[in-house]
This record gives C-alpha cells, structure tokens and sequence, in this order.
C-alpha cells in the first residue's frame, strides 16, 4: 500500500473556468477536496462536474483558472496511474481484448507490477471472467473493470463519474465500501452521482455546484440541517 500524506490538501480547483462557445461550462469555481473522506460532487444535469473533472485530469484545457493533484496539474505526473485513478465514462477498453490483457497494457504503461492486475480484477469481482472479451460483458461487468483500471496503480487520490451506473443492488453495496474504505486509509475521493440517497449513505463532505458556479461546500451533517433529507435540501438550494 501506498503511504498517505498526513497534511495538505490533495485537490485544489481555482478560480477555473471554461466555455464551449456561448455556453459557459464552468463559471470561476473555486474548491478543495482533502483526504480522509468521500467528497460528494453534486449538481444538476449540465451544472459543469464532468467538465470540471475532465479539467482537473487534463483532458478539458481551461479557459483560466488551475486545477492541480497533489499540488501539480495532472498532466505533469510521470505514470499518473500511480497517483490518480478516475473512472469518468465506465470502461474505455477494447472490445475484441481481454479485461486482463487491458489492464496488463495499462500496468505495463505505467511501470505497474504484473501481479497487480489479478489483485484488483478478484478484487472488483471479475477474477472468474478475466479472460472474456470485453466486448460480451454486461454493462456493470463493464462499470466494474473502468473500477479497476482506477485502483490499478494503488493510487492516493479517487475520482469516480457516476461510479454505480449499470451496478446491481449488491455493486452498489459493494463500491459505497470501497470508497468509504478507501477514505478511511487516508486517500482522497471524489465522486459525482446523481442519486441522492446513495450520496446520503457515502459521502462525508459535499461541493454541490448549478450552471458552473459553486452552491455549498459543507459536511453533509450541516448541508441537510433541519431539511431532513439530503434530496430536500439539494432541490430548496438548486430551485431558482
């Protein structure tokens, strides 16, 4: 396992910002997301927490602002699968190849320890099937494998989009401990989700976001206050 740091914040979005022609993606948003716990990125459909993710990856330039990991931007990390995993549009690997054959690549290209892509397909359910073609797995067979590419380097910093998309009710169970457990060693997490009730359930600290702008950066605890739930008090803050 990895040593984690101790101190300092292990993601900082500043001042970013981005606009696809007349549309403006992401207005000026400014946040930390720090280790120990599972950050909750929340917003409605279009409120910009794709692109700011992409950005903070480096696939998305900024139009200004700064997205930095561990105090650097991403694209600067040698073997970046050491030190970020991310899991942004499920598995992007080749259907005609193996789920083992694809994380293998991935390892080889990041100086990753063979062994390695065994552990984590046992560990994200796919042992028994890691020698199928991706292309005739299911779609959480598929969620399940994007999962593991993103635990392949042991990394100290998590970034899931919508990690429980195509899983059954036991996947769900399954990545909601997984990240909590992976929080509790000290990494970082961040992930986005549409479905209140599982945020509810896992996250311990929430940036909620509408139109690219920053809404609330808050613990849960205090975010829902007196509303009673966490639905309710997302909906009375993104109502216009």
């Amino acid at each position: 396992m990895l040593a984690m740091p101790s101190l300092g914040p292990m993601i900082e979005v500043r001042e970013l910002a981005k606009r696809y022609g007349r549309t403006v993606a992401v207005d000026g948003l400014t946040f930390t997301v720090r280790p120990g716990q599972v950050t909750g990125f929340l917003g409605p459909n279009g409120a910009g927490k794709s692109t700011t993710m992409r950005m903070m990856l480096g696939l998305d330039p900024p139009d200004s602002g700064r997205a930095l990991i561990g105090g650097r931007p991403y694209q600067t990390v040698v073997h970046p699968l050491r030190h970020v995993g991310a899991l942004l549009e499920g598995s992007s690997a080749h259907g005609g190849r193996s789920a083992y054959h694809h994380l293998l690549w991935l390892a080889q290209s990041n100086r990753i320890r063979k062994a390695r892509v065994a552990e984590v397909l046992d560990l994200v359910g796919l042992g028994d099937v890691r020698a199928r073609r991706v292309g005739t797995y299911s779609q959480g067979m598929a969620q399940r494998l994007g999962i593991a590419a993103a635990l392949l380097g042991d990394p100290p910093v998590l970034l899931f989009d919508e990690p429980v998309n195509g899983l059954d009710p036991e996947g769900i169970r399954w990545i909601r401990g997984l990240m909590r457990g992976y929080a509790a060693q000290g990494r970082t997490v961040l992930v986005s989700s549409h479905l209140m009730s599982e945020m509810a359930l896992t996250a311990d600290h929430l940036i909620v976001i509408a139109r690219g702008r920053l809404l609330a950066d808050a613990s849960v605890e205090s975010f829902v206050g007196h509303h009673g739930s966490l639905e309710e008090a997302f909906m009375r803050l993104i109502a216009p």
